[in-house]
């Protein structure tokens, strides 16, 4: 799998502070080490231009962000703190997922190392999503006429509340999220189609409702291009996932998402979404790498 990668993905944060952002140098750790990615498979992202986050969202949110002109209550729902390094990595986020989407046009599949930021609106930024990084890539493709139609799909813990919100009245774009029905956001919004789990969900439930509902999402218009929230907060070892899957179960989620996108031919970018285990970074970047894991033993 191509995978798109900028050392610059990770900044440092105040000490205690829940991010995982170990998380992404680690995982570029464990593909090389286990041979993963082919050294000519490393793709490296370059930090998306401003009128392009401006194709999505307010140029006065943007000008806020790069400014660093932001309120409190902003940068409260944000949940990061305001800096340059901030501003550079939630560009490059963006620009690796356009590139991980334009990549997987030209051969079928891709990854970007960071992004899945799906929280982020039009005029604001919360969950610790800055920019809507899948919602640009979609909107710059679609205005090039590079793709006519896209779907995400979205198996983060918590609903892609953003992408939601900014394609609900954009008809090229359908998204299907599932996740925790009492999770963050307590306010959902309204994708194509929302899919609720209940806490506590377990290997077995998860895929008996996701192989009943995604099949009839995919063949109702995938569109030229799927882009696959791989989000790992499903497990029970997340702070924030409310869930009962294991590491087998995302293997499984995730080779069999690819499968069925594969079995349609559908170019795929991946990106990482959420994840958050209590048992530390190491075994965050661990359960990330499944996809890439899957994707091999698909022969992907």
């Amino acid at each position: 799998m191509r995978s798109v990668w900028h050392p610059d993905y990770a900044f440092e944060l105040p000490d205690g502070h829940p991010f995982p952002m170990r998380k992404y140098p680690l995982l570029r750790d464990l593909l090389l080490k286990e041979g993963l990615v082919e050294p000519a498979h490393w793709l490296e992202a370059t930090e998306i231009p401003l009128h392009l986050l401006e194709q999505v969202h307010t140029p006065a949110y943007v000008q806020s962000v790069v400014s660093g002109e932001l309120d409190e209550s902003t940068r409260k729902r944000l949940g990061f703190p305001w800096s340059p390094r901030l501003v550079r990595r939630s560009r490059l986020a963006v620009g690796g997922t356009l590139l991980a989407c334009e990549t997987a046009l030209e051969h079928g599949l891709a990854a970007n190392l960071a992004g899945g930021t799906h929280h982020a609106f039009a005029d604001r930024g919360e969950g610790y999503c800055t920019f809507n990084d899948v919602a640009v890539a979609l909107v710059d493709l679609l205005t090039r006429g590079e793709i006519a139609s896209a779907s995400v799909v979205d198996l983060d813990v918590h609903q892609g509340n953003g992408t939601a919100a900014i394609f609900q009245r954009e008809p090229r774009v359908r998204t299907f999220s599932m996740h925790g029905a009492k999770n963050f956001p307590l306010r959902k919004e309204q994708s194509t189609v929302d899919v609720e789990l209940a806490d506590g969900c377990d290997d077995e439930e998860y895929m008996e409702l996701l192989q009943r509902t995604l099949p009839r999402f995919l063949d109702a218009g995938a569109g030229g291009l799927v882009v696959y929230l791989a989000g790992v907060d499903v497990t029970s070892d997340d702070r924030f996932g409310r869930m009962g899957l294991t590491g087998d179960g995302v293997y499984a989620r995730d080779r069999w998402v690819l499968s069925e996108l594969t079995r349609r031919g559908v170019p795929c970018a991946l990106v990482l979404g959420g994840g958050y285990l209590r048992s530390g970074a190491e075994a965050t970047a661990w359960l990330h790498a499944h996809a890439h894991r899957a994707a091999r033993d698909l022969g992907l």
